[in-house]
């Protein structure tokens, strides 16, 4: 059925709030311009039960273009994180914070958390198939992750059809405001970025999980085998743990080579 969420499906995330399942997907009717966040519930204990139920668009105050979004709690309140357009064309993305009033809705104005500045940031040229060229400037990709009271924001820069397509990172002051700019602090080099010597490029859009003991941290991301093979299938999902740095930040280190084995998640039952 034809609507206004029924094409260009993107980047599904699964969180649980107040003890229902929510789901946070970007959608559209087939132009991009109108690409917004759906929201989806499932108040079954099971994710995987097919109790699901449209609640409908997650409502910005501006109804602006927003894609990528994911959602985090700290200090009992819930904030969602998304990229979007400062404007109504696309030239660049920028990651917004907004309190969340309801799992389903938003409250107060989008604050700007992160724009592209920095060099590698800003990789983005791409060939219209008219032969018109045009450059996008993109921060994407936001996820969050908690450890010992801190809270990081990592973010994909560049655009994905590039080999430089990396992670960043924007670290929360401790006890900060979430909702305040000048409490995160962006860092100046990518935290995780391509590697030629393990066949990995465009290493991006990554998400977080912890092994089943608890003991370890991995980090799941997409990256290409080879070089200049843009955003379309080559691309592939690869996990890795990490640790932590003795200033309680993450370290993400390099990429680990393709076809390298690397010991199953500590706590994992044997198959």
């Amino acid at each position: 059925m034809e609507s206004a969420y029924s094409k260009q499906l993107w980047a599904p995330e699964l969180h649980r709030i107040h003890g229902r399942w929510y789901i946070y997907v970007a959608a559209d009717d087939g132009d991009n311009h109108h690409h917004r966040i759906y929201v989806l519930e499932n108040r079954e204990n099971d994710p995987a039960s097919l109790h699901w139920k449209l609640l409908g668009k997650l409502n910005t105050q501006d109804d602006s273009w927003a894609i990528d979004l994911t959602a985090f709690e700290y200090k009992g309140k819930w904030y969602a994180v998304w990229a979007g357009w400062p404007g109504t064309e696309n030239g660049v993305q920028n990651l917004y914070i907004s309190r969340m009033k309801k799992p389903w809705k938003l409250e107060g104005k989008r604050i700007l958390l992160s724009t592209p500045t920095y060099a590698w940031e800003t990789k983005g040229d791409l060939n219209k198939p008219d032969g018109a060229a045009r450059h996008v400037n993109i921060n994407e990709g936001p996820e969050v992750l908690q450890h010992d009271g801190r809270v990081f924001l990592t973010y994909s820069a560049s655009a994905c059809w590039e080999d430089e397509y990396a992670l960043g990172m924007l670290t929360l002051a401790p006890g900060g405001d979430p909702m305040d700019p000048k409490a995160w602090t962006k860092s100046s080099q990518p935290v995780f970025a391509s590697d030629a010597a393990a066949h990995a490029f465009g290493t991006g859009h990554n998400g977080f999980f912890t092994s089943p003991d608890g003991k370890q941290n991995w980090i799941v991301y997409h990256a290409n085998p080879a070089p200049h093979m843009g955003c379309g299938g080559k691309r592939a999902t690869r996990v890795q743990p990490f640790t932590w740095n003795a200033d309680g930040t993450p370290h993400f280190g390099t990429p680990v080579p393709l076809g390298e084995t690397i010991p199953s998640p500590s706590g994992e039952e044997a198959k």
